[in-house]
């Protein structure tokens, strides 16, 4: 693994923006950023991919087991969610992606920072944005990436295993970012033969008399993707109808995914497989002897509340997201520090693209501390 510098092409904005990334600049600065590339050699990505596939299998397991045996006090949840979980077991409904935040620097084994599994975005920059500017600079080159084809795929075998309808409703936040993530599963949808509708959360209507989801038009959502957190819906008025149990499989991503998206899967799965080579050390009950650790939200979204510390003192910080509007206060756990790839004061995660149940790429992110944010900067790679 090697970082590299380049020019930028000179309509790179342009290029950029015709497949979608509206959102490449925040306050002058990019986001895209195609000053730099990395490269990985095939040992890089065998690593990553089998570090991907081992960490989803564990996760699935443990997602079993802890529905199996109703351990849910650590997660913070709402009581009314525990009971859909330890009933979603007899009634499950397909589940489409997820990302890894992988600490990798190129010589140890990648270690799971997170598992982004309900909501995760800067897929569209993964998954076409970096191909389209990797056969720009360097035609020919090959890439970690099977993201395009792995969401058709998936979305095919759902259609196929009727765990979808042929008509999908897609919703989201009014942020640029969302828009660019569901435009993208649109279209891998529509590739796979779906038909598909999109609107804003706050459209989402509901009928008490037929005890329905309703689009903008008034016409019944009967299966619908969903790009908002489960750890939002659960908390709001309309939270409470979603979890009903002609309405809680309309919903992809479905319910148990929130218990991977939390914070508390890290500690948790620490327990379970102590030691493993793709974990880090993790406890809720604070640092006990871990000399560097992190400290994080059990609820936190693009590195917010994330304090770092190393020889009992803290080295960078991030404000805790306001949660006050959702009735919680932040509860933490503790992880030990892992090295990132450093080069040149950029400390790059890597992000680990799970479709389905396997591997299907990756997207490179940098900060210039140890803490990625929303604003930290995406970094296209090729293999060599």
């Amino acid at each position: 693994m090697q970082r590299h510098r380049i020019d930028p092409r000179p309509n790179w904005e342009a290029e950029v923006e015709k497949w979608g990334l509206v959102f490449h600049t925040h306050l002058g600065k990019p986001y895209w950023d195609e000053s730099a590339y990395y490269t990985l050699g095939p040992r890089d990505v065998d690593a990553i991919e089998s570090a991907t596939n081992e960490l989803h299998r564990l996760c699935m397991e443990t997602v079993q087991d802890l529905i199996r045996t109703k351990r849910f006090r650590e997660f913070d949840l709402p009581a009314y969610c525990e009971f859909v979980l330890e009933d979603y077991a007899a009634n499950p409904t397909g589940h489409l992606y997820g990302r890894f935040d992988f600490a990798y620097d190129g010589t140890n084994p990648p270690k799971m920072l997170e598992y982004n599994a309900d909501t995760p975005t800067s897929l569209l920059e993964a998954a076409v944005v970096q191909w389209q500017w990797s056969q720009d600079r360097f035609p020919g080159s090959d890439q970690f990436n099977s993201l395009w084809e792995s969401l058709i795929a998936r979305w095919t075998w759902l259609k196929d295993q009727n765990l979808v309808p042929g008509f999908v409703h897609f919703a989201h936040s009014e942020s640029d970012e969302d828009l660019m993530t569901i435009a993208l599963l649109r279209d891998t949808a529509t590739e796979a033969g779906l038909q598909t509708d999109g609107l804003l959360m706050t459209e989402i209507g509901w009928n008490k008399e037929t005890r329905q989801f309703l689009d903008a038009r008034d016409g019944a959502i009967r299966k619908m993707f969903k790009l908002y957190p489960w750890e939002w819906m659960v908390r709001e008025n309309f939270g409470s109808h979603a979890l009903q149990p002609e309405l809680r499989n309309i919903w992809i991503e479905p319910i148990w995914k929130m218990l991977l998206a939390n914070k508390a899967i890290l500690p948790i799965l620490w327990e379970r497989y102590p030691n493993h080579p793709n974990l880090l050390p993790a406890y809720f009950d604070g640092p006990r002897d871990m000399a560097q650790y992190v400290r994080k939200p059990l609820l936190s979204r693009e590195g917010d509340g994330v304090r770092v510390v190393i020889d009992g003192v803290t080295t960078e910080e991030t404000p805790d997201a306001d949660t006050t509007q959702i009735g919680l206060q932040p509860k933490y756990i503790y992880q030990a520090l892992a090295p990132l790839f450093e080069a040149g004061g950029n400390h790059a995660v890597i992000g680990s693209w799970v479709v389905g149940d396997e591997s299907a790429g990756v997207g490179i992110r940098e900060s210039d501390g140890r803490i990625t944010t929303d604003l930290s900067r995406f970094v296209p790679h090729v293999i060599r």
